[in-house]
């Protein structure tokens, strides 16, 4: 063998070489877009989720607490217009289940609050935002590295003809406004 044969050999094993690191390098961008884009999918159940859960737990709270309360008062009114004994009698003796009713539930859960609740709620659900919108950096991120990677030189030759394309970010287009506002809670 020759000098020169010695020399393409080399050239033609270090092209190789470096087609394989190319193309490994961008399978290995291409992959971490996927996973990015699963993790953003899985904030994005977990808000689908969890948030109706939250609300109906809450609502669920708030309306046991309101409902005891509202029997706490309808008690008081019908007592203080209870006319005779045998009404008041009647009214005070519903009027102190109602107080045992209010006073078993502060008892048995101390923190029942409907505005802690509402305060747990809304920090809940600021979290859960936070982490969606942490996730959706993280994938935006990989997707510039992955396009940014299928753009340079020299991949670009043969990116595309390996199955390589363009991966779109996680842009919140025309509903950007409506997704820059704190979620609001309606109940």
């Amino acid at each position: 063998m020759s000098t020169s044969t010695i020399i393409v050999i080399a050239v033609i094993v270090v092209v190789i070489v470096w087609a394989i690191s190319v193309y490994n390098g961008l399978v290995s961008m291409r992959q971490r877009v996927n996973e990015a884009f699963a993790d953003v999918d899985v904030q994005l159940r977990q808000r689908h989720d969890l948030v109706p859960n939250l609300v109906e737990t809450v609502k669920g709270y708030a309306a046991h607490e309101r409902g005891t309360l509202d029997e706490v008062v309808k008690a008081r009114n019908a007592a203080v217009t209870a006319q005779g004994p045998a009404q008041q009698a009647a009214a005070e003796n519903m009027l102190s289940g109602a107080l045992r009713q209010l006073f078993a539930l502060s008892e048995a859960y101390p923190d029942l609050k409907a505005n802690a609740n509402f305060q747990q709620l809304q920090a809940q659900l600021t979290d859960l935002e936070n982490k969606i919108a942490a996730s959706r950096r993280f994938f935006n991120n990989t997707v510039q590295e992955y396009n940014t990677g299928i753009q340079r030189f020299p991949a670009a030759l043969f990116a595309g003809a390996m199955g390589f394309s363009q991966k779109d970010f996680f842009d919140l287009g025309t509903d950007r406004q409506a997704e820059l506002q704190a979620p609001q809670v309606k109940f």
